[in-house]
């Protein structure tokens, strides 16, 4: 028992000394709430991609109504998305992170088979309501793409700096550790953003 309450009173001696000398703490709250802002940004650009996806299914399906395995791989996509909770607990989580970021990537994929589809069918590419969502997607995708690359920085920046002495010292004291961040793979997929227009067609 005593030793628990001198090991408690030592952590707390540390954590006095470490906030006095401003060893990095103040920092690290600041990086910490960055990551949390460019991955709010993420979300929200993942939503707007997924408030797209109902409109932009009806819209193909008035012209393919036959695609059903290509309208079902959408809405499998997007069941995915939608029952992993994005918390902000998530950031600590690798597993949890890669986990949603994988679910992403097969929504992006289902999108990009459902927007072939328009290669074979003529009069859904004429369509301007379809040509309207494809223009939104396209915008969306590239918002993704730059958010997911303000993420990375981010977490870059932060990850360094609480593995530096003596920021690594307050961090372990305090609790931080490394956040997750997108794979060296993620990272060659959103240097440039998907493709989704379908030009003239010729």
């Amino acid at each position: 028992m005593r030793n628990q309450q001198k090991s408690k009173l030592g952590l707390l001696i540390l954590a006095a000394a470490l906030l006095s000398t401003n060893c990095g703490y103040n920092q690290i709250q600041t990086n910490d709430e960055e990551v949390k802002a460019s991955w709010s940004e993420v979300l929200n650009q993942y939503q707007r991609r997924a408030d797209l996806v109902p409109n932009l299914v009806k819209v193909v399906e008035r012209f393919a109504k036959q695609e059903k395995d290509v309208f079902q791989g959408v809405a499998d996509a997007r069941s995915r998305v939608g029952a992993i909770q994005a918390t902000p607990e998530l950031l600590n989580d690798e597993a949890a992170f890669n986990k949603f970021i994988q679910a992403q990537g097969q929504m992006q994929g289902a999108l990009s088979r459902l927007l072939a589809v328009a290669e074979n069918y003529p009069q859904l590419k004429s369509d301007r309501l379809f040509s309207d969502l494809q223009a939104q997607l396209e915008g969306t995708e590239n918002r993704i793409t730059v958010a997911r690359g303000r993420y990375i920085k981010s977490v870059q920046e932060y990850n360094v700096l609480i593995r530096q002495f003596p920021t690594n010292m307050t961090a372990r004291v305090f609790g931080y550790s490394t956040k997750p961040n997108f794979t060296v793979e993620n990272e060659q997929q959103i240097s440039k953003p998907p493709e989704v227009n379908f030009g003239d067609g010729k």
